[in-house]
């Protein structure tokens, strides 16, 4: 599932008249670099929720040619967050398998099917992408990367789940998840809320684990600064 339906207020004018996604780096969109990631990676399913100017989203993809079946979960009369965006969604899920959970602002070079594995292999309930990189946000692990906190570097709140001195690393969230499809069944009845609140809640009790890729290239081009950095890059 690709997250697009953002309202991408922080890239301002770029996002006036089209939707975050369809804002262009390089020639190409970022939606289109993401399907064209995850297709990249043995993806052929994908639903795109869609809420700021959804008609172009959809219009764009009828409109080009991709190697995957592509579908759209319609948030247009209410934004429903990324946890509520993907609980929406939860019908497109039926197959039992795991499945990538994907920022449409994110632009990274990380091996999707590496990450895969490892989730498969730590038989987490979900698998956050993580790396060693300043933010305002932190979310916490132990030693065996297991979720175990948040930490707020602006507001200094600091969430513990376990032992008050768990000796934990702090990592930043990179916007790429691979969860379990039994998260379906521990979601809450609300239809609006955070997925990273729901992993916090859940994290006591299961397993669910950080992936650390911090040799790899990652940009969040959801800010102004970023369009212009990453047009200095040589990243494709």
């Amino acid at each position: 599932m690709i997250l697009a339906a953002g309202l991408g207020t922080r890239l301002q004018h770029f996002t006036k008249n089209k939707p975050k996604a369809l804002v262009e780096i390089k020639g190409k969109t970022l939606l289109e670099k993401s399907i064209e990631k995850l297709i990249r990676f043995g993806v052929d399913d994908i639903i795109i929720n869609i809420h700021h100017f959804a008609s172009q989203i959809i219009d764009f993809v009828n409109t080009h040619s991709f190697s995957a079946r592509i579908s759209f979960s319609d948030e247009s009369e209410c934004l429903l967050d990324t946890g509520g965006g993907l609980k929406k969604a939860a019908s497109f899920f039926n197959d039992k398998q795991s499945f990538f959970l994907y920022n449409v602002d994110i632009i990274s070079d990380i091996d999707l099917n590496k990450m895969y594995q490892y989730h498969l292999q730590q038989k987490s309930l979900a698998t956050l992408a993580v790396k060693n990189r300043k933010t305002q946000r932190y979310l916490l692990f132990d030693n065996n990367m297991r979720l175990c906190g948040r930490y707020n570097t602006k507001t200094e709140e600091k969430t513990l789940l376990f032992e008050k001195e768990l000796n934990y690393k702090q990592f930043a969230f990179s916007g790429i998840h691979v969860i379990s499809p039994e998260i379906f069944t521990l979601m809450p009845q609300e239809n609006i809320f955070s997925i990273t609140d729901l992993y916090l809640q859940l994290a006591t009790n299961h397993l669910i684990n950080g992936y650390d890729h911090s040799d790899d290239f990652w940009m969040d081009m959801g800010k102004i600064q970023s369009l212009e950095d990453i047009e200095k890059t040589n990243f494709i």
